[in-house]
């Protein structure tokens, strides 16, 4: 098979498809590997790089798609991106499609195979290949909130774990899955006063166990999130309902009763966020300001620490790219069915349920589609 992989035109996303490690294996395997001229420089990776592990650089994003039956991508393609892509074509890469409803418009008629990271699932209903990014989004969301809580940022001014006869900062973690863990084991480490809420008791008495006394845990009941969400100098969203819109779990009349210059970081709004007053946001411009509450938004956080995020996501999409190249699409996914939950999209119909809801589109279920 011909898997190609381009350059990402995401406002300041750094990251690439393939590395050229993964490139190698691909080849090993008796693929040709298409890459276009610059799509690793993000990373630190050369065209000479990619063409010493026997990829062939390509010029132009167009030649890629034109020519490779599958594309391998970091995040959903763009409105010119989706413009390429064609009948038949593997599209495998994040797509978030459910708060997306021109992407999803686009893929539907284009009649691509589309295969999204984030719904790829694992043993015990694990989602393994939005898992690396969820760990890099829930420990940057610390750095992103201190750096938001500086008064020049437009921030109250405070330091999360204070100084000796200064409190430090309240953190309230909204979700106590992959990205809230991460995120308190920041904060904690950084000194600061963190309370986790999360609405599983089993999830709850991890967390107690793992933290101790460095951290708190609360219920997640309308009452308890009111009152964290009121004391809290920096709020992290990181909550997740696989492949569907995230809940919108702080309202705006509940920024009225949060301290001027307090900082929301919704980690979810790439399933459209969790907090009612977020919009998606740049690394150019990551902030905005509601009733005098800063909010972080920005829609692709770990592409800001792009070769982190790049090797962490390539250990886990890999393996299922090449399965799909040595095995044709269809049959991988027939032989695994975690794979299988990953296809959103195919020849024009709507093969995940949330997203065919969601969006009001007839669903496909995938097994009619494999048969």
């Amino acid at each position: 098979m011909r898997v190609g992989t381009v350059r990402e035109i995401k406002n300041h996303e750094y990251r690439v498809g393939l590395t050229p490690e993964s490139a190698r294996e691909l080849v090993a395997h008796g693929h040709e590997v298409w890459v276009e001229s610059g799509a690793g420089l993000g990373i630190g990776a050369s065209d000479a790089d990619y063409t010493r592990q026997g990829a062939k650089i390509i010029a132009t994003a167009r030649e890629v798609f034109d020519g490779c039956e599958m594309i391998v991508k970091v995040k959903e393609p763009q409105a010119g991106e989706r413009a390429m892509l064609r009948e038949g074509q593997i599209l495998y890469t994040y797509l978030h499609l459910a708060p997306d409803p021109e992407q999803t418009a686009d893929l539907v008629k284009s009649g691509v195979t589309a295969i999204a990271y984030e719904t790829v699932t694992g043993p015990g209903g694990q989602l393994p290949l939005l898992k690396p990014m969820s760990q890099v989004a829930g420990r940057m969301s610390i750095q992103a909130g201190a750096t938001a809580l500086e008064k020049a940022h437009g921030g109250r001014g405070v330091l999360l774990g204070g100084v000796p006869g200064v409190m430090p900062a309240k953190v309230a973690v909204i979700g106590g899955g992959v990205v809230g863990f991460n995120a308190a084991q920041m904060a904690v480490g950084l000194g600061a006063d963190v309370t986790i809420l999360d609405r599983s008791p089993d999830v709850l008495e991890r967390l107690g166990i793992y933290f101790e006394a460095r951290a708190k845990t609360r219920f997640s009941s309308t009452a308890n999130l009111a009152e964290s969400v009121a004391e809290a100098d920096l709020v992290i969203g990181a909550v997740l309902i696989p492949g569907a819109a995230a809940p919108k779990l702080v309202t705006r009349e509940m920024l009225g009763t949060m301290k001027p210059g307090a900082v929301l970081v919704d980690v979810a709004i790439d399933q459209g966020g969790c907090f009612e007053t977020s919009h998606a946001t740049t690394h150019a411009e990551p902030t905005f300001v509601v009733d005098g509450i800063v909010h972080y938004c920005v829609a692709n956080m770990p592409g800001a620490v792009a070769r982190t995020s790049t090797y962490a996501l390539n250990n886990v999409t890999l393996p299922h790219a090449l399965a799909m190249a040595n095995l044709g699409w269809k049959a991988a996914l027939k032989a695994d069915p975690h794979l299988a939950e990953g296809l959103n999209v195919h020849a024009g119909k709507v093969t995940f349920e949330a997203v065919a809801t969601e969006l009001g589109y007839d669903y496909a279920p995938v097994s009619e589609v494999l048969d």
